[in-house]
């Protein structure tokens, strides 16, 4: 089974326009002076136990929230970190992004509408470039699609 960097898996962003059910085709690569990509999905879970097993606590997932943290050094001029700024002092669904995430290997996505948090753009050591960070947390699980493999040469 052949191994895939992290780089080769893509991560893009689109703005929001407030009750759109799909979002448009042109996407915003978040990649330029993006060093790491965190995965902090969180699962929500109930625990139970039943007479017809021995009294053991089955787990059972009630929700998955997947999240990236994008994380690295801030560029004013790359459009997809400077939509990702400018919601900063935004709320509501005014913290809304459509986000893409395109799997390593080019056979997946996944799309769906997204709420950003921990914006940071900017801030650090005198000596330091500027920070880039935020959370962009799908709303619900997101659609997966399999992409048409393209052939090679």
């Amino acid at each position: 089974m052949a191994r895939l960097k992290n780089a080769e898996r893509q991560h893009y962003v689109q703005a929001y326009v407030p009750g759109t059910e799909e979002p448009g085709t042109e996407w915003l690569e978040l990649a330029k002076y993006i060093s790491t990509i965190g995965d902090d999905t969180q699962e929500g879970t109930e625990e139970e136990g039943f007479y017809d097993g021995d009294g053991t606590a089955e787990v059972t997932v009630t929700s998955v929230a997947q999240a990236y943290t994008p994380e690295g050094y801030y560029d004013p001029t790359d459009e997809a970190q400077e939509l990702i700024a400018g919601l900063k002092y935004k709320v509501g669904d005014g913290r809304k992004i459509w986000h893409r995430v395109v799997r390593s290997d080019g056979k997946k996505e996944w799309v769906g509408r997204a709420t950003v948090t921990a914006i940071v753009a900017g801030g650090g050591d005198a000596i330091a470039y500027e920070a880039f960070s935020c959370n962009i947390r799908f709303d619900q699980i997101p659609e997966e699609t399999d992409l048409p493999v393209v052939p090679e040469g």
